[in-house]
């Protein structure tokens, strides 16, 4: 494990489950290219989690956070149904993953749409240290845009009210990044557990072994 980082990847349950109104959204579409190996990095294992993949992880910390409905946007990786089997979980796919993050928070968003949501709590598949008090504590804010923090650090997940999901870009590979760094009067911190450390590349896998 990363020296910088004492990370349990097991969850904890400290705050209330999250509304009823407010949809997990979990991107998992893009193509991983820095990860290079034989496999998509979200169906990586690490040695630690008893030999769950990296996807599966991240999605186990979002089912504990007790979400009615989880999305799960799928891309690039041809992941195993089985994977994704759950009955709170719904699956859309995203046709233009490769066109990065933005389509497929739409995707998502979209989604929550259908399901008559007011908010998404958006992460991601492949940062499998972030928790379920994370993913419950986000979920509770009531500003418009919430981000969850590690040591004062921004990170994911991110809460994204209904009220300005218009208000997010339609291209591009940034998701809220730029209206959060633009309309800081929107914007909510919530000091959380874990760490939204992402794996990226073989080394980084590395390091959490």
């Amino acid at each position: 494990m990363r020296q910088d980082d004492d990370v349990d990847i097991s969850s904890e349950h400290g705050s209330q489950p999250p509304p009823t109104d407010t949809v997990a959204v979990l991107l998992a579409a893009g193509a991983g290219s820095r990860f290079l190996g034989s496999e998509h990095k979200l169906l990586a294992t690490l040695p630690q989690s008893g030999g769950r993949s990296i996807l599966e992880i991240s999605l186990q910390q979002v089912l504990e956070a007790d979400f009615s409905t989880i999305v799960v946007v799928t891309g690039a990786a041809d992941i195993p149904s089985g994977m994704l089997a759950h009955p709170n979980v719904t699956v859309v796919h995203n046709n233009r993953w490769a066109e990065g993050q933005s389509g497929s928070v739409l995707t998502g968003i979209h989604e929550a749409q259908r399901l008559k949501a007011c908010a998404v709590v958006v992460g991601l598949a492949d940062q499998p240290f972030v928790t379920s008090e994370a993913w419950r504590r986000v979920a509770q804010a009531t500003t418009p845009i919430a981000v969850a923090t590690y040591a004062g650090r921004n990170g994911n997940p991110v809460r994204l009210h209904e009220s300005i999901w218009p208000l997010l870009p339609n291209s591009g590979d940034y998701g809220a990044r730029d209206l959060i760094r633009l309309r800081p009067e929107l914007v909510s911190q919530v000091d959380c557990p874990g760490s939204a450390a992402d794996i990226d590349t073989q080394e980084d896998l590395a390091q959490w072994t």
